[in-house]
């Protein structure tokens, strides 16, 4: 296993907002390693991109995609791995695409 550091581009859809999502996601990355950003979209999805190690990526991304936190319903997610970004640290956004 190597400690490159990885990116994916993640949109999860289905009952995603207004259940803590974008917190939970906070603190699973925060909680694996993972670097990056959590945000609304206006369309009623949230998108995340998840920078680490592809064992700490995969984690968090398995766990958006097993359904997030206990309120949330995901339907589908969306993944894309994409080149880092050299993020630091994990924001939740406010800024909804």
């Amino acid at each position: 296993m190597t400690d490159a550091t990885v990116a994916t581009h993640v949109v999860a859809q289905g009952r995603v907002q207004g259940v803590f999502f974008r917190s939970s996601t906070r603190d699973q990355a925060r909680a694996h390693g993972v670097t990056g950003w959590v945000r609304n979209r206006a369309d009623g999805a949230v998108e995340a991109w998840l920078e680490g190690p592809r064992h700490a990526v995969e984690a968090v991304t398995d766990w958006i995609a097993d359904g997030g936190p206990p309120h949330a319903s995901v339907d589908q997610v969306d993944t894309e791995v994409v080149e880092p970004a050299g993020h630091e640290g994990f924001t939740v956004r406010h800024d909804a695409r």
